[in-house]
C-alpha cells in the first residue's frame, strides 16, 4: 500500500511540474495566441442555457492539445485542455481530431485540466471519429428531441438525469436546481450506474440465475450502459464507484467495500494523476465513501416496519449528501438549508426517471412506440423532481451564506457529524438517553477518581435546605476507604449515624435488629 501510495504520488508530482514547466505551460501563462491541433475527449457541454444572452450560444469541450504552434515555434504534446468555442463547436464528437485558433488561458483551480483554450475561428475537421464514438452522441441527439414534445420541466430534465445533456433545461430551474442542492442529478454520476446495476442485478436474481451469472450479466449491462451515454472519463469513474457503493450497500460489507474503493481510487490515480486536484473526482469519492461508511449503518438505524427499499431511498442519499458538504462549500460558499430533504424526497422520483429513461434510450433505435411509451412514463416523475427543486428553492432562506476557505468546510463537516448522530438519536430514542445516563454515570465517576486522586471531596448536588447542612457536615472528612454515596435524610436525632466513619475513629457501632431493645449497662 505505502509502495502505492508513493507511485501515486510520484505521477502527480510529474504531472504538475509539467503544467508549470515547459512550453505549453509558458504559453498559457503568457496567454499566447496559438493555432491548435487537438483531439476531442468528451462530449460538448453547453454553458448557458437557451434563451440566455451571450453565454448560452458557447460550449465546453473537453480535449487533448496534440501540437501547438505559437511565437514561430511549434510544441507536440499530449496536454488536456478545455476548448470554449460557439456553435461550431455543438456538433463535435469524443475521438475527432481538430484544428482550430485561438488563446489560451489557465484553468480554474481544483480543476484537472492543464488550461483554457478560447476558440476564435471554427473548427477544422482532421480525422472523424469512429461509429462506436459517434452512437452515443446521436443517442443524446434524439433522446433530446423525443423529450422535447413533453414540454414544460421534463423536456429539459429528462435528457439531464438519463444522459448528462442539459443544453434544454430552463434557466431558472437550473438555479433552482442549485440553490436547492439538486445539481448532481443532471449529471451521470455514481447514482445513475448504482440503480442501472442494481435493477440488473435483481432482474437476474429474480430470473434465478446463479451468483456468478448474474454478476456477469449485470456488468456485461453496466458496460452497455456507459458505452450508451458515451465512455467519458467521468462516466467510467461514476461506474466504478456506483458498483463499489452498490456492492457495500447491498451485501453489507463496509470493511470490504471501503478496501474496493481504496483499491480503485489509488488505480484511477495511477492512470490519471491529474484526477488529484479534480474536484469532480473529490465529489464522487466522498460521496461513495458515504454510501460505503454510513449507508448500510443507516439502514439499519431504521424501524423494522419500514420496507428495506424505503430505507435505502433515504439512506444513499443522506450518506452522500453529509460526506459531500465540505467539498461542496470549498466550489460553493454557500448553505443550502433544504437539500439533505430535498434529496430525500427527490429520492423517490430518481430512480423511476433513470430506470425507464435508460430503458427508453435503449429501445429509441430499435423499438421506438416502446421508447415513447417508456419516456411518458417517465416524464411525471422528472416533473415531480422539478417540483422539488422548485419549491425548495422559493423557501425562505434556501441559500445561506456560509465561511470559506478551509475554516467553511471543517464547519460543514462537523455539521454533518451533528446531522448523522441527530438522525441516530432521533431513530433511538431509548438507546440515546441510555447513552446519555452511561456518559453522565462514566463523568461523575471520573471527577470521583479524580477527587481521591487529589486527595479532596467532591461536593454532592445541593440538597433539600433541610438536609443541606447535614449532607455538608457528613462530607467534611477526607477520602479515605470506602465509597461516599447520596443519600436521603433520616429521622431521629443523629443524622449522620449512616455516614462511614474517618479512619482510626474507634470501633464501628452496633446497632439492635428491628424488634429488639439492648438494655446498657449503667
Amino acid at each position: 500500500m505505502a509502495l502505492l501510495l508513493s507511485l501515486v504520488a510520484g505521477a502527480h508530482a510529474a504531472v504538475e511540474a509539467s503544467r508549470r514547466d515547459g512550453a505549453i505551460a509558458e504559453a498559457v501563462t503568457t496567454r499566447a495566441a496559438v493555432i491548435a491541433e487537438l483531439e476531442v475527449a468528451g462530449a460538448p457541454r453547453r454553458l448557458g442555457n437557451p434563451g440566455a444572452s451571450g453565454p448560452g450560444d458557447r460550449w465546453a469541450i473537453p480535449a487533448t492539445l496534440k501540437m501547438v504552434v505559437f511565437d514561430g515555434r511549434t510544441v507536440v504534446g499530449d496536454t488536456r485542455f478545455v476548448v470554449m468555442g460557439g456553435r461550431a463547436w455543438e456538433h463535435a464528437v469524443p475521438g475527432q481530431r481538430m484544428r482550430t485558433t485561438g488563446k489560451l488561458r489557465p484553468a480554474a483551480p481544483g480543476e484537472p485540466e492543464a488550461g483554457v483554450l478560447a476558440a476564435s475561428s471554427r473548427p477544422t475537421v482532421l480525422r472523424d471519429a469512429g461509429p462506436w464514438q459517434q452512437r452515443p452522441i446521436e443517442l443524446r441527439r434524439r433522446f433530446a428531441s423525443a423529450a422535447a414534445r413533453f414540454g414544460g420541466d421534463a423536456a429539459g430534465l429528462l435528457p439531464g438525469m438519463v444522459t448528462g445533456d442539459t443544453s434544454a433545461l430552463k434557466p431558472e430551474l437550473d438555479v433552482a436546481m442549485k440553490t436547492a442542492g439538486m445539481t448532481h442529478l443532471t449529471a451521470v454520476s455514481g447514482a445513475n450506474c448504482s440503480l442501472v446495476l442494481g435493477a440488473l442485478l435483481l432482474t437476474a436474481r429474480t430470473l434465478r440465475l446463479a451468483r456468478a451469472a448474474a454478476a456477469v450479466a449485470s456488468l456485461a449491462g453496466l458496460g452497455l450502459f456507459v458505452l450508451m451515454v458515451g465512455p467519458d472519463p467521468s462516466v467510467l469513474r461514476a461506474a466504478l464507484m456506483g458498483g463499489i457503493g452498490l456492492a457495500s450497500v447491498a451485501f453489507g460489507r463496509a470493511g470490504r467495500g471501503l478496501s474496493l474503493l481504496c483499491v480503485a481510487i489509488i488505480g484511477l490515480l495511477l492512470a490519471q494523476p491529474v484526477l488529484a486536484t479534480s474536484f469532480g473526482f473529490l465529489l464522487s469519492v466522498l460521496a461513495t465513501l458515504g454510501i460505503v461508511v454510513a449507508g448500510r449503518p443507516i439502514m439499519d438505524w431504521m424501524p423494522s416496519a419500514v420496507p428495506r427499499w424505503v430505507a435505502a431511498g433515504v439512506a444513499v442519499p443522506l450518506s452522500a449528501q453529509l460526506f459531500c458538504a465540505p467539498a461542496i462549500v470549498l466550489l460553493q460558499p454557500q448553505f443550502s438549508t433544504y437539500a439533505l430533504p430535498a434529496n430525500v424526497v427527490a429520492a423517490a422520483f430518481v430512480a423511476p426517471v433513470t430506470l425507464l429513461g435508460t430503458a427508453a434510450a435503449a429501445l429509441l433505435a430499435v423499438f421506438p412506440a416502446a421508447a415513447d411509451l417508456l419516456m411518458s412514463a417517465a416524464a411525471p416523475f422528472a416533473a415531480a423532481v422539478a417540483g422539488v427543486s422548485r419549491f425548495s428553492a422559493s423557501l425562505p432562506g434556501a441559500a445561506l451564506p456560509w465561511p470559506e476557505g478551509g475554516f467553511g468546510a471543517a464547519t460543514a463537516g462537523l455539521f454533518s457529524a451533528i446531522v448523522l448522530a441527530g438522525v441516530w438519536v432521533l431513530l433511538h430514542p431509548a438507546a440515546a438517553v441510555q447513552a446519555a445516563l452511561a456518559a453522565h454515570s462514566r463523568t461523575v465517576a471520573i471527577l470521583e477518581h479524580w477527587g481521591k486522586l487529589a486527595g479532596q471531596a467532591v461536593p454532592l448536588p445541593a440538597a433539600r435546605s433541610g438536609a443541606r447542612q447535614v449532607a455538608r457536615r457528613g462530607l467534611e472528612h477526607r477520602f479515605g476507604h470506602g465509597t461516599l454515596r447520596v443519600r436521603k435524610p433520616t429521622s431521629g436525632r443523629n443524622h449522620e449515624w449512616l455516614l462511614p466513619r474517618p479512619n482510626g475513629s474507634g470501633p464501628r457501632r452496633r446497632t439492635a435488629p428491628p424488634g429488639v431493645t439492648w438494655h446498657l449497662p449503667p
